[in-house]
């Protein structure tokens, strides 16, 4: 009906009308849209569909917006100002009241929803959003789910993570194709198509006329909007502009998707519908408008380098516009063999060949498919041609967005999946030509990992539409683009070419995208096996395939280094792992069972024709090049992959699919050198290539990438090994790792390829090589299980790891299908089969451990494998780690004491077919190497160290388990024609070579060498190790003198063997024999004379192992053969599968094997052990030898003295350590704390000043006036005591809107509330003694306890100054580290000079009486400055005292220091400074657990510098004399006379009521304004005083704490006791007192209900209100006592909690000391008032009673002080991460109301931030550094969501602290890459609030760095 409609429009044609509908249409939208909605219903439509036609027209004309837009930048410019935006707007509105059909837009939608039928959940995200993976439900590894469905699914104990998408993608619940059932979430549960109603026809009926037309005027602008740029790149800017200005109408189409199922549904009929498009795009009838679109659509299509069918163009001839990708036409003629034209077309070498300088691409013709796939595409429908403008675009997101949500319409998923793969070749190529590759890149992911992740889909696609043949030639034509010719073997005519890695291709990985999709396909099990049948695609993946054979080769450096070292290798390894391994690995796991045979028979085939034409192409013969290497080989991986899983899991026969000999040989070359290079690289043979060549080496075996690259090579060398001749193979390693001369038995020879420093290493790896190949079963017979245990053992040897480092180590089997591991549950069994979990420790350093899994025993003890260490180890240090660890383990458990070799390993049987491998160990070329080396260890030739006898008697070990079962004694007796010469042995069985002896061999030395005197015997066995058949040869010797003559030694006998084979195999097919690459290094010409010698032997291999036991035991005749004891050790021997031991040990099983195998060699073995061995001759040394033997020796007696003195250097440092950490014994003899009271024992004083250390000159002496000595101490303004909390309850950090934090009952709101309260009604200057500031801001002095004259520390920061190397801390601001222990600091607090004998004069008991104490103590407050030294005089010392003040000023923010109402006023600074003291003090109670109770020294470990800063502020205070008049002393001691006259004039301010002030003040100040040092009867006196004002303001605020009844009746109860005779210290009497005073007053007045809500319904016993008073005066008295340990330098006594208040008031003397402690304690017995109680209280009460005639609540609010504070806490975590994650990630910034990219929250107070966020940045500082100095005065803690990481920001540096989530594993999950569920780590938590608390972050945290204010 709907196609009906749109064919009436556009018969009768409409003149296009630009201006607006015309205005009676306008005003009334609805009423026109129900009118056309009644009109359509009618059963004839024509008029009405006619009609709407019409006006569709008029209002969604294309031409206005657009065309502007593209003709010109100012017009676009201005029309984005009005005029087409609000043209745009009309349309939209239009459409929307016409889809409503005259009804509410919103109700329609409403409407349209309650139709939804979705099963499935679909919602789309992009990049970046948060979603979840869950491997326990998912089917397909790309399963993903958004957070919501994840939640209300049930996922308890899945194998699930959280992750960040990458690529975008879309939520997949309710799919059962891509999901189990079981994992659907509550809401898609529900199988719902069945109870939705059927949607009403009418609903829909205006959508189904409006859509099209609107999406054809969408296209319209699409194809307006895209102008072909001129060189083929399209201007980013001016696409941008279009896809802005349709941003309204996508986001249309977008809601419209968003209705549910029943829109979609509509939307699919219109998109896919062929007729609408037909009629309305034709560019048909005569609407100019739609010619001129059509004429552009065909333009774009051509210049995409796409013919349409109907054009009269026959494609293939057509030439090629500028733009073309050149692959597209290029006619099809040639096979791929042949190379096509080498020149490349401009775009090419505009964007990539620079950097290729003279490497010329080269071009293939197109070979394979026919062009079609690649040029042709005809659009049918709207669908198809909005993919297209996608595409040409560059897929911008909110297209790509609106067609993944149509995706849950089925029919739309297939009809979309088949567009999208007809356009595959058209994104190719966009792809390649886009700036942007990278977005690109994650866009078409986006789209393609939706479609083919679904097998059904995939197989459908498959099948009509040739996916796997579009996706293969469109890969094929992709890396066409950038092939160049090999340079692998024979340069010149090589007819190879590969891909080049340099190119932006390779190097940017822009063909990922179509490589994941293949990958993402070729999982499915349908979809792999058409793919395995099909003979074509195979060889044309095996083409493709060959692009990447012999990639980035390398050529070794032989003279200069070279000057560029190219990073290609990155794009080489991720090329060949990406494009070859992983479709491999999935093909490979879609041949498990014996049913597919026929698939693996089909890749073999096709691979070793690859592989034939490879080698022709390459020109190779036998020899390869030398001095190149590739490691990428993926045609030898593919076919040795093949043959392991044939036979492996379908029992196929190997013969079978394996070659003939000639190929074999060939086979082997390649791999076998790269195996050879490897060991090169290592003996840094290389290094003139640079780091990257050993960056190659490391990432061929790196654990990503070895099970596609080391391990298929070495399974294909086996391969070859069990098949070839074993001569050959062994001699060719030899010439391959080139040491074939080093293999004679002259003590001195010449190797021509190789120089002597590299000798001894290649040998190394040569052995090690053929241990590991003929010990490695990977995949000769292991099973999976069993790999993986290996695997893990061998990582869990080389070192602790945690269990993700474990998961990314362990090779993982990369099919797509087995999600992340082979059965993640078998790698959790394994792993707690072979390992014991460490939890974290926390060292009190603060080091952070994880938690780590670490072998247990009983693997060390039998299952230790150095052969797979060696195999998997990328640092060479890594091998040497595991044997260390092995060698610990030995000693610790004592099953072998001294330096243990790598054990022997028993290992699993041999896959039959593989048996022939054993033949390698049963080869004469190899015992006669044996032999050799054995010979040559006896007789200590140089380059042979115990590693290479260690693999020679592993080899021989291995060779004895795998003899033939029971050799006949007979055998040796029968001759064959081979043994007819005395050569070197018999026959090939390595049980009876070992005792075959060996008496002459003739070896070329040169003439120079020691064995060329000696004289030959008259008969000489004719051998020479050399040529090893010279009995074959023997006029070659004679003739040839050049250095050749060894060379060839090994040599020629493989050269003879493989010129056989070669003949045999050519003379059996009639071909010509191919002529022999000549051998291309000769000896150098210089090399000296080689003349032969011969050497007399006279031994075998077993008596070769007797002597060397003897020579490692040093003992003679250490060998006995242990049968000759115990017989049953040879009838039932005991060889257990595993042994430990050293090389002794190994030769004693060697030879006990031996003995056990046949009876000849036991008895030959008793003979040698019989004759009594000589000692072995010593040796004649030459001069040369003796040069370098002495040259060893020194060099070991260097080594020892190093270690020597190494060692004492670490004795010295622990030892420095150990005093430095040392908490109990920080008072060292010279330590500046000396103040500690001496015994003066002797009569006459000793004067003794303070001794001080500096550690940078190292002098010692007092510190002077002129040259004083100063702590070094680090400064730091601290918020830390603001954050105490009066209630027990713990605050939570909010993780739901509800919960808020609000900073009310912070101690610091408290003091900032109760100054400003004073502020407002009393005398400025008197406020501001009656408090402390510093809870927030104060100033926190601690010091290491180091001391430096303070002249050597200004040279000490001028060198730091000049030094440009620093960083971590700015020298600008005076920060340093302390020169002896690196403590961090900032300024030098100047030690005041003074010796200690004044102290313990000061400190003699007198016995004055406290009236007379009180009397000095005014008149020494009064005395201006009398300091002992005089201050007016300005000396180095007062001038760096009044520098450390202003440090100490400028540490801390102006906010924090000014209180004052006048500005810069001096009762300010008093304020401050005593204030700092303050801080100081109570800090350091807080340290100690916030009481005195431990007592002792300071427990924190911290040189406490309280002394020395009092004397610094005490000069200071003394310059501000307080007028006596104002001075609280006196009121606090004196009775006034007049009551009145303190009221003074009514309009001034009055002073603080002495009761308002805080007690702990007052002592802070009386005592800094007294000179210093103080006597210790003074300080005594004054707390005296003090501690009667602080016991009255307890009464007072009892008083006001309790109920009227309550106070009458203590009122009554205190006054009956007034007159009984200690009534001034009886808190009834005194309590009785103060109210009875207050009552004058209006303070009990007005008792209204809020009254009520103050008082605690307490019923007041005796023992409360005891209790209450001393509460009330403990803090005061913890911190007189604290201050009286540092000023007298006397103990704290230790206690239980409940005797506090009594210990401390005796040790501060307030106790009379014949105070007897039988009664209860009574807190009012340390009263010892001054004057009369009752008067001074009176007094006291007085002044309170003035005020509160005024202002009585206020006065109650201050008399009421919270003095318990509890101790400060960070916020307290929820216990599971995800639940901050969750409810944070999302949330808005309350100040620039966006969410933040990176959130953050602070620990402390919990505010939300944005971290580097330029949204809230304010005066150029970012948030977070905003907030730090805000809340913690410049310390902040914030947990950053994203990251579950916390950052501590310290002043102008920050650092990363690390997590307090750890996963199940005890690892820390920064950025959440592995989204694993967090749990909080209490201990961690607890160490992070610790150093909080203790200001210890600068210390224990290493790595700082600036944060420049933009955190």
């Amino acid at each position: 009906m709907a196609a009906a409609a749109a064919a009436a429009a556009v018969g009768g044609p409409q003149p296009p009308q630009p201006e607006l509908p015309a205005p009676g249409l306008a005003l009334d939208k609805a009423a026109t849209a129900a009118h056309l909605k009644a009109a359509l219903s009618r059963p004839d439509n024509r008029a009405g569909a006619e009609e709407l036609q019409a006006l569709l027209e008029r209002v969604l004309s294309a031409e206005r917006p657009l065309a502007a837009a593209a003709d010109s930048e100012e017009a676009a410019a201005a029309s984005s100002g009005g005029g087409p935006g609000a043209a745009e707007e009309e349309a939209l509105e239009w459409c929307k009241c016409l889809l409503a059909g005259g009804g509410g837009y919103d109700e329609f939608c409403a409407a349209v929803r309650a139709y939804d039928p979705a099963a499935l959940c679909g919602l789309v995200w992009t990049a970046n959003f948060v979603a979840y993976r869950c491997r326990t439900c998912g089917i397909s590894p790309c399963m993903s789910l958004c957070a919501e469905c994840f939640h209300q699914g049930d996922h308890t104990g899945h194998d699930f993570n959280m992750f960040r998408s990458q690529a975008g993608g879309a939520c997949d619940c309710g799919d059962s194709n891509v999901m189990r059932e079981s994992g659907f979430c509550k809401r898609h549960q529900i199988k719902s198509s069945s109870n939705i109603p059927c949607v009403p026809k009418d609903l829909l009926m205006m959508s189904e006329f409006v859509l099209p037309r609107f999406i054809f005027c969408l296209i319209q602008y699409l194809r307006e909007g895209y102008s072909e740029p001129a060189a083929d790149v399209p201007s980013e800017k001016d696409l941008n502009k279009v896809l802005q200005l349709l941003e309204p109408q996508i986001s249309f189409l977008e809601d419209l998707t968003k209705m549910g199922g029943a829109m979609r549904s509509v939307l699919t009929q219109v998109l896919t519908n062929q007729q609408n498009y037909k009629d309305l795009t034709s560019g048909l009838g005569e609407n100019s408008c739609a010619k001129k679109s059509h004429e552009k659509y065909l333009i774009a299509l051509k210049s995409s380098g796409l013919t349409y069918p109907e054009d009269k163009l026959v494609y293939g001839i057509q030439e090629p516009s500028a733009g073309t990708s050149t692959l597209a036409v290029q006619g099809f003629a040639g096979a791929t063999g042949t190379l096509g034209q080498l020149d490349s077309s401009d775009e090419e070498d505009q964007d990539g060949s620079q950097g290729l300088g003279k490497r010329k691409r080269v071009k293939l013709s197109g070979n394979t498919k026919d062009q079609s796939i690649m040029d042709v595409l005809k659009h049918k429908s709207f669908l198809e041609e909005l993919l297209f403008w996608t595409i040409k675009y560059e897929f911008p997101q909110k297209m790509v967005t609106f067609l993944l949500n149509m995706l849950p319409d089925q029919e739309y998923k297939v009809a979309f999946t088949k567009t999208f793969v007809q356009h595959y070749a058209f994104i190719m190529k966009t792809l390649k030509k886009s700036h942007e590759s990278d977005t690109m890149s994650n866009r078409i992911v986006h789209i393609s990992v939706q479609l083919f992740s679904n097998e059904e889909l995939a197989r459908q696609v498959t099948e009509e539409c040739q996916l796997l043949d579009i996706m293969v030639t469109v890969l094929l034509y992709m890396m066409e683009s950038c092939l160049i010719k090999s340079e692998l073997q024979d340069e010149e005519n090589s007819l190879h070419v590969v891909v080049n890695c340099g190119e932006a291709l390779l190097k940017n990985n822009t063909y990922w995208p179509l490589v994941s999709d293949f990958i993402n396909i070729l999982s499915h099990q349908s979809v792999a096996k058409r793919f395995l049948e099909d003979h074509g695609l195979l060889v044309t993946w095996m083409n493709f395939v060959s692009f990447f054979q012999g990639m980035n080769l390398n050529k070794r450096e032989l003279n200069e280094h070279v000057e560029f070292e190219s990073q290609t290798y990155y794009a080489a390894f991720a090329a060949e792992l990406e494009a070859c391994a992983q479709p491999m690995w999935g093909l490979l796991s879609h041949c498990k069972v014996r049913e597919t045979q026929e698939y693996t028979r089909n890749v073999v085939r096709y691979c070793i024709e690859a592989l034939q034409d490879w080698f022709d192409a390459i020109n190779f013969v036998d020899e390869p090049a030398p001095n190149q290497v590739t490691f990428h080989l993926p045609l030898h991986r593919y076919y040795a992959m093949f043959l392991s899983k044939a036979v492996k899991c379908q029992e196929l026969d190997l013969d079978s699919v394996l070659p003939d000999q000639e190929m074999l040989m060939k086979l082997m070359i390649h791999p076998l050198q790269i195996q050879a290079s490897l060991a090169e690289i290592h003996s840094n043979m290389w290094v003139r290539n640079g780091l990257q060549i050993k960056g190659q080496a490391m990432t061929y075996v790196q654990s990503h990438f070895c099970n596609s690259m080391i391990d298929p090579d070495i399974y294909l060398l086996q391969v070859c090994a069990s098949r070839l001749d074993p001569d050959y193979f062994i001699s060719s390693v030899f010439e391959r790792f080139k040491v074939v001369d080093l293999l004679t038995m002259a003590s001195q020879h010449q190797n021509t390829v190789l120089d002597a420093e590299h000798e001894r290493s290649m040998l190394e790896g040569a052995l090690t090589f053929l241990v590991i190949l003929l010990s490695l079963r990977l995949h000769l017979g292991m099973s999976d299980d069993e790999i993986l245990r290996a695997e893990m053992v061998a990582q869990l040897c080389m070192n602790d790891r945690t269990h993700s480092s474990l998961l990314d180590l362990i090779p993982e089997n990369p099919n797509p299908k087995s999600g992340i591991i082979p059965g993640s549950y078998s790698f959790e069994s394994v792993l707690s089969a072979v390992a014991d979990f460490k939890a974290p420790v926390f060292e009190p350093g603060g080091s952070m451990q994880q938690g780590m899994y670490t072998p247990k025993a009983e693997v060390w003890d039998q299952e230790f494998d150095p052969v797979m260490v060696i195999l998997r180890t990328v640092y060479r240090r890594d091998v040497q780690s595991a044997m260390d660890r092995y060698t610990a383990f030995l000693k610790q458990s004592g099953k072998f004491p001294g330096n243990p070799w790598p054990p022997y390993k028993k290992r699993t049987p041999l896959h039959p077919s593989y048996k022939g491998l054993m033949r390698l160990l049963h080869c004469k070329t190899l015992h006669i190497v044996l032999f050799t080396l054995l010979y040559k260890i006896l007789m200590d030739h140089q380059n042979l160290s115990e590693h290479v006898l260690c693999m020679v008697l592993y080899l021989i070990e291995l060779g004895l388990e795998n003899s033939a079962d029971e050799e006949s004694d007979e055998e040796a007796l029968v001759c064959g024609p081979e043994r007819c010469h005395d050569s070197w042995f018999p026959g090939s069985n390595l049980v009876s070579n070992m005792r075959h002896f060996i008496n002459y061999v003739r070896v070329r030395v040169p003439e120079t060498a020691p064995e060329v005197k000696r004289d030959s015997p008259a008969s000489t066995s004719s051998d020479s190790l050399g040529s090893l058949q010279s009995s074959r040869r023997p006029k070659v010797l004679q003739r040839e003198n050049s250095g050749t003559a060894q060379v060839f030694s090994l040599v020629a006998e493989r050269r003879k063997k493989f010129q056989e084979i070669i003949n045999r195999s050519s003379s059996e097919a009639h071909q010509v024999v191919r002529p022999r690459t000549s051998n291309k290094w000769s000896a150098p010409g210089s090399a000296p004379q080689l003349t032969t010698a011969i050497l007399e032997i006279k031994e075998s291999i077993l008596s070769l192992l007797i002597k060397l036991h003897h020579k490692l035991s040093g003992k003679q005749n250490s060998y006995y053969p242990p049968w000759l004891d115990d017989i049953e050790i040879l009838i039932q021997p005991e060889i257990p599968k595993y042994s430990h031991g050293d090389g002794i040990t190994a030769v004693e099983r060697i030879l006990l094997k031996a003995a056990l195998q046949s009876r000849m060699n036991k008895r030959i073995i008793e003979e040698i052990c019989r004759k009594v061995t000589p000692p072995v001759p010593p040796k004649k040394i030459t001069a040369a030898e003796k040069k370098t033997l002495d040259k060893e020796e020194r060099r070991q007696k260097a080594r020892e003295r190093q270690q020597k003195l190494l060692a004492e250097f670490a004795s010295r440092q622990k030892s420095f350590m150990e005093t430095a950490m040392d908490v109990e014994k920080i008072f060292s003899s010279d330590s500046p704390e000396n103040d500690i009271p001496m015994e003066i024992t002797t009569a006459e004083p000793q004067v003794s000043e303070a001794v001080y250390d500096c550690v940078i000159c190292g002098q010692s002496g007092p510190s002077s006036e002129d040259r004083p000595t100063g702590l070094v101490v680090l400064l730091q303004a601290s918020s830390v005591l603001g954050q105490c909390r009066d209630n027990i309850e713990p605050k939570k950090l909010p993780i739901t809107e509800e919960e808020q934090i609000y900073p009310w009952d912070t101690c610091a709101a408290v003091h900032d509330v109760r100054l400003s309260l004073l502020q407002r009604y009393f005398k400025d200057s008197s406020c501001l003694l009656a408090v402390s500031i510093g809870w927030e801001g104060g100033v926190y002095v601690q010091t290491c306890g180091h001391t430096l004259h303070i002249d050597c520390h200004k040279s000490y920061m001028e060198s730091l100054r000049n030094d440009q190397v620093l960083q971590g801390f700015s020298v600008d601001k005076g920060e340093f580290t302390c020169p002896l222990c690196r403590q961090f600091a900032n300024s030098v607090l100047p030690c005041y000079p003074g010796s200690n004998v004044e102290n313990n004069l000061w400190q003699r008991p007198s016995n004055k009486s406290i009236q007379d104490l009180i009397k000095e103590v005014e008149e020494l407050q009064g005395r201006p400055g009398a300091f002992p030294v005089s201050i007016s005089s300005e000396t180095n010392l007062s001038k760096e005292m009044e520098s450390v003040m202003k440090d100490i000023k400028n540490t801390t923010q102006k906010k924090y220091r000014d209180y004052s109402k006048t500005p810069g006023s001096p009762d300010n600074d008093f304020l401050f400074m005593y204030s700092v003291a303050r801080t100081n003090l109570e800090l350091e109670l807080i340290h100690r657990g916030g009481n005195l109770c431990s007592g002792g020294a300071s427990t924190a470990g911290k040189r406490s510098c309280l002394n020395q800063l009092f004397l610094v502020l005490a000069l200071h205070m003394r310059l501000y004399s307080i007028d006596s008049e104002y001075n609280p002393w006196r009121k606090l001691t004196q009775l006034v006379e007049e009551m009145n006259s303190q009221l003074g004039n009514e309009e001034q301010q009055p002073e603080v009521p002495i009761l308002y002030h805080d007690v702990t003040s007052l002592l802070l100040v009386q005592i800094l304004m007294m000179p210093q040092p103080l006597r210790k009867d003074h300080f005594t006196c004054i707390v005296k005083v003090l501690f009667t004002l602080l016991y009255t303001q307890a009464l007072a605020a009892l008083s006001v704490k309790c109920t009227e009844e309550d106070r009458s009746a203590w009122k009554r109860t205190g006054a009956l006791k007034k007159n009984t005779c200690d009534a001034e210290k009886s808190y009834e009497v005194l309590l009785s007192f103060v109210i009875s005073e207050l009552a004058k007053g209006k303070l009990y007045h007005e008792e209204g209900t809020q009254e009520c809500a103050m008082v605690s319904p307490i019923a007041w016993s005796p023992e409360s209100m005891e209790k209450y008073l001393q509460d009330f005066c403990l803090p005061f008295l913890r911190i007189t006592s604290l201050l009286q340990h540092h000023l007298f330098g006397e103990d704290l006594p230790s206690c239980q909690e409940e005797e506090e208040f009594s210990v401390l008031s005796s040790c501060l003397g307030l106790l009379p000391t014949f105070y007897q402690t039988e009664h209860p304690f009574i807190s009012a017995s340390c009263l010892d008032w001054p004057v009369p109680a009752f008067d001074i209280i009176s007094q006291w009460c007085f002044e309170i009673n003035s005020f509160t005639e005024r202002h009585a609540e206020q006065g109650k609010a201050l008399l009421i002080q919270e003095s318990r504070w509890k101790l400060p806490h960070l916020l307290q975590l929820p216990e599971n991460y995800n639940t901050i994650f969750q409810y944070y990630h999302r949330k808005t910034c309350s100040v620039c109301t966006k969410v933040p990219k990176d959130p953050a929250v602070c620990l402390v107070c919990g505010t939300f931030v944005c971290l580097k966020g330029l949204c809230c940045k304010q005066q150029s500082y970012c948030e977070c550094v905003l907030h730090s100095q805000n809340c913690g005065a410049g310390t902040g803690i914030f947990l950053l969501i994203n990251a579950s990481v916390i950052i501590i920001i310290r002043g102008h540096r920050f650092c990363l602290w690390g997590s307090v989530y750890l996963d199940a594993h005890g690892e820390e999950d920064r950025d959440l890459r592995r989204g694993k569920p967090l749990y909080i780590c209490k201990e961690r938590y607890k160490v992070l609030e610790q150093q909080w608390i203790s200001h210890t972050f600068d210390h224990i945290n290493k790595r700082w760095g600036p944060h420049y204010n933009g955190l």
